[in-house]
């Protein structure tokens, strides 16, 4: 962290795993909170390109100390022509951040599970 740093910065991509490709179209929503007691306040939010990256996310606010990312994942398994309605129509990933670093967290999906991670 240098010393002008006074936010932390946030991207992400989503993979889906089952067609072995990245999932264009998901609508990803940004919230962050100043500590664990503190509501969450949304930011803003994107949605995946056809490489599956958000390019514009909302960075958190100085003084962030967790940021949430939402993913709206069930209109991407209707439209990926799935069998029935998504298992898991969202996913919500919380993580703590601190000033100055940045956050890649990509989301690995498929129709009945996902994983995320903190990638660089």
């Amino acid at each position: 962290m240098t010393s002008g740093d006074t936010t932390a910065t946030v991207s992400t991509h989503v993979l889906d795993t089952s067609l072995g490709r990245p999932a264009a179209g998901v609508a990803v929503a940004v919230s962050a909170r100043t500590g664990p007691e503190e509501p969450w306040r949304v930011l803003g939010g994107s949605a995946t390109d056809a490489d599956g990256r958000c390019q514009d996310l909302p960075a958190p606010p100085p003084g962030a100390t967790h940021v949430r990312l939402v993913f709206d994942v069930g209109p991407y398994h209707a439209g990926a022509r799935r069998e029935g309605a998504a298992f898991f129509p969202e996913v919500a990933v919380a993580f703590a951040v601190e000033a100055g670093e940045h956050y890649h967290v990509p989301l690995l999906l498929n129709p009945f599970g996902y994983s995320v991670y903190r990638g660089s």
